[in-house]
This record gives structure tokens, C-alpha cells and sequence, in this order.
């Protein structure tokens, strides 16, 4: 393959994360591509929103490069990476940088980034060769120059049918026939893993969505009595360390988000919710809502983030598959050398999944810092993950299964570390491979052979992780 000598380079980022280390990651990835003996085109500073991105764009297209580098030095949505495969039609590659599981705050998040744009260049038929290593990793120009000649080039994995007995799959599919999903507000722009079709989820499930405004969420939780938080707060002291330590007003806000979305359910009957929540639960309304995301996932009653209403069907698929709670998480960094992966999520994972050798306790966002937020490593144990995929516009079932490891907290919020069933250095590629959405449901227990018949039962094939 040609050895493409120029490269147009395009680093990605946002300002809500750790500017000064994604500065120090971008310099260690500048000089280590340069040691690799190419010409480096585009940009040597972190591209931090659409307009200087579009503007680095149009100017690397003048130097037609003979290969696009997108460096994901840390989380941004996926709409960059589609305008960037869209404008070029050279080959496209992605590289993006883990950072230490020191159980502080996720400072770069570029794992999940790379997770996002992966799916969405998947959509488009896009594409592209990934890397996911540290720039100063002892043979990372060999790993450049497989990433720059292609040598790491996605190939698409759709699936197999299975041949399992279909019984018990049909028995969660009556379990959630009929039931309701409350989409608050739209996905945010640049994730099209939200994406969704209505007919299309209820025709293979038999689940429905019923489209709300986010205002509603915002206009019921300021009809909340202030004695409905305070006995939600009291409800929550018994779980939870630190409630003092937030902002007290915020608090109080978050605890209404709560009561409204236990009285929207009540008005409407639904069974879950895909909420946009971010940014407005913060910039517009003042609260988090991740941590009464937590508390209804104990009820259970799933909810979505970031408006993903297929990550809230999955959740109701899991959560019938096993009679228990679930927990929709990002994957946020594979470590081959350890060979487990991290799941994380901001901080709403349901109450009993806590390690009881440890402490749950209240925080704040780490981007938007406001609470509530829960925050706990994952309890020990045997978990299985679920995805209902529309990846490469097709729908399939994505599996997988592993442990959860007696590890120190990750990341704050609720994260675990896992061993996998397969070995991440296996399992990594078929991850991009399949294009996989950003968010999967993780419940306990080994639930395998039923997750097998109910992709019997929706004649999807399986994607095994």
C-alpha cells in the first residue's frame, strides 16, 4: 500500500476536559508522528469547536495531504470526524490516547470519542484505520506506520445467526411488549448513536416511544414541593456519604429532577426514559440528573442519557433477561497489557451494584460540577453486557460477558474494571469492526444462553465481544 508521506493532521478537543494534559498528550503525538519520517500537514493545536475545526479543514484541503490523521486527544461528538470524512476522500485515520486509571476525573475521555466516530463513519460507510496508544509506548512508530499504511484498516463485522432454542428470548419479548419509552428532548448533535427510528424499534420489539420536550422535565420539577426533595434527600442520606458537601440549592434542584420524572411517568406510563441530558440539565436548569438516573435504575425504571432511546430499549430487553437492575455504560479505556477494559458512567449507576467493601458517595459533575451525582466502584462479580445495535444501518445484538475485577475506583462517578471473556487485544478490533455505539446495558450475572435466544427470537444475528 502506498506509504502516504504526507499527513493532514487534525487534533480534536473540547475545553470541558483537562486542556493543559490534552496539550501535553498532542506534543508527545506530534513528535512521535514525526518520527515516523512523514511530512505533517494541518494543525499543531488542540481544534476546540466547529468553526476553528471547519476553518482547519478547508485549509488542510488546500495541501491535499495523501492521508487525514484525526488525533482524538479527547471526547468530542462524532459530527467533526463525518464533516472531515465527507470533505476528504484520501484515506481517513483515527488515533486516540488512553490516560491513567488513577480514579480521579476522566481528563481526556478519548476512548469514548474514537467509540462515537467510529459508529458514525460506520453510517456513512466511511472507512478508516484506528489506533488506541500511548504516544510514548515503546514501539509506537511501528504502531504509526501499520495505522498510516492502512495495515489497521476497519473491516466490517455484521454478525452470525445463532441456532438457539428461541424459548426463553420470546418470554422477554412478551415481557416487554407494550411497553413505553419517554424520549426527554433530542439526542445531542454529533451523536448518532442516539439516532433512532420509531417504527423501526417497534416493529422488532414491539416497545414504543412517545417524544417529549425537555421543558416538560424542566416545568414539572419546578411544581415540586420543596418537602418532595426533602424526603427524597432523606431517602438518599441513608445511601450516600458527602450530601452536605454540595452545593445545597443544586442538590435541591437535582432531587426535583426526580420527583418530575417520577410524575412524568406517572402521567404518561412509561416503563423508561432517553433523556438529553446534557447540556441543558446544567446550563439551562441548574441540576444534574444523573444521580436521580440512579435511583430510578433501582426502581427499575432504565434511563437513557444523551437521549439514547435504543440504550434505554436495551436497558428494558437486560433488565427482563435477568429480573434485575441495569446500568448503561460507556466503555472508556481497553488496556491490552492488563488485559481488562473500564466501564464508566458519569455517576448513575443503580445503588446495588456498589462495592459494599467500599464508600458510595455524593459528587459533582467533573465537567459541569454540579451535583448529584453517585459516585462507587462496581461491586465484584459476573456481568453481562447487551447492545440492540444499528450499526451499518443494520440491526444485530451485540454480547458480551466478563468480571468485574476487586479494583480501585477507575474514574470518579460509577465505573468497574473488567476482565472480558475474550482478550482485549481480540476483542478491541471487532469493537470498531462492528461499529459499536458508545453506550451498552451491564447487568449481573451470566445470562448468555438467554441473551442468545432472544436473538433467536428477534432473528438478529450476534455480534460476540
Amino acid at each position: 500500500m502506498k506509504r502516504n508521506e504526507t499527513i493532514g493532521v487534525l487534533p480534536l478537543g473540547r475545553p470541558t476536559f483537562d486542556v493543559p494534559f490534552a496539550e501535553q498528550q498532542l506534543a508527545a503525538m506530534l513528535d512521535a508522528l514525526t518520527a515516523t519520517g512523514r511530512t505533517l500537514l494541518g494543525s499543531d493545536r488542540l481544534l476546540m469547536d466547529s468553526d476553528e475545526t471547519d476553518a482547519a479543514i478547508e485549509a488542510l484541503a488546500a495541501e491535499a495531504p495523501d492521508l487525514v490523521l484525526v488525533l482524538q486527544v479527547t471526547f468530542t461528538d462524532a459530527a467533526a470526524c463525518v464533516r472531515i470524512a465527507e470533505r476528504f476522500s484520501v484515506p481517513l485515520a483515527l488515533w486516540a490516547v488512553p490516560e491513567p486509571r488513577l480514579g480521579g476525573r476522566l481528563r481526556l475521555n478519548a476512548f469514548c470519542g474514537l467509540n462515537l466516530a467510529s459508529h458514525a463513519l460506520g453510517l456513512v460507510e466511511r472507512r478508516f484505520s484506528w489506533l488506541y496508544a500511548a504516544p510514548t509506548d515503546a514501539d509506537i512508530v511501528r504502531q504509526l506506520d501499520d495505522l498510516i499504511s492502512g495495515d489497521r484498516m476497519v473491516q466490517p463485522l455484521t454478525g452470525k445467526r445463532c441456532d438457539a432454542d428461541s424459548a426463553a428470548g420470546q418470554a422477554v419479548l412478551d415481557a416487554v411488549a407494550g411497553q413505553t419509552i419517554g424520549r426527554l428532548g433530542a439526542h445531542p448533535e454529533g451523536f448518532d448513536t442516539c439516532r433512532y427510528d420509531r417504527r423501526a424499534l417497534e416493529s422488532l420489539t414491539a416497545i414504543d416511544v412517545e417524544e417529549l420536550p425537555l421543558e416538560d422535565l424542566f416545568d414539572t420539577a419546578a411544581q415540586v414541593p420543596d418537602e418532595t426533595a426533602a424526603a427524597i434527600r432523606s431517602q438518599t442520606a441513608s445511601q450516600l456519604a458527602g450530601l452536605e458537601t454540595v452545593d445545597q440549592n443544586q442538590l435541591d434542584r437535582s432531587f426535583k429532577l426526580k420527583a418530575a420524572i417520577e410524575a412524568i411517568r406517572a402521567r404518561g406510563g412509561f416503563d423508561a426514559f432517553a433523556i438529553r441530558c446534557w447540556p441543558e440539565t446544567f446550563t439551562v436548569y441548574g441540576g444534574a440528573v444523573c444521580g436521580p438516573v440512579s435511583m430510578m435504575g433501582e426502581a427499575r425504571v432504565p434511563c437513557a442519557c444523551e437521549a439514547d432511546v435504543y440504550g434505554a430499549a436495551t436497558q428494558l430487553l437486560l433488565q427482563a433477561v435477568a429480573d434485575a437492575p441495569v446500568f448503561l455504560v460507556d466503555l472508556v479505556d481497553m488496556d491490552v497489557d492488563d488485559d481488562t477494559g473500564v466501564v464508566w458512567h458519569c455517576g448513575q449507576a443503580p445503588i446495588s451494584m456498589a462495592d459494599p467493601d467500599g464508600m458510595a458517595e455524593a459528587t459533582l459533575h467533573t465537567n459541569r460540577k454540579m451535583p448529584l451525582l453517585y459516585q462507587f466502584a462496581l461491586k465484584p462479580g459476573r456481568v453481562s453486557l447487551l447492545r440492540l445495535s444499528q450499526a451499518h444501518g443494520a440491526h444485530r445484538l451485540v454480547i458480551a460477558g466478563g468480571e468485574v475485577l476487586k479494583r480501585p475506583m477507575a474514574f470518579t462517578g460509577t465505573s468497574g474494571v473488567l476482565r472480558f471473556d475474550r482478550p482485549v487485544a481480540d476483542m478491541l478490533p471487532d469493537l470498531f469492526n462492528c461499529g459499536l455505539e458508545h453506550h451498552m446495558a451491564l447487568t449481573y450475572g451470566d445470562h448468555t444462553e438467554t441473551l442468545l435466544s432472544l436473538a433467536a427470537a428477534l432473528d438478529l444475528p450476534v455480534v460476540r465481544l
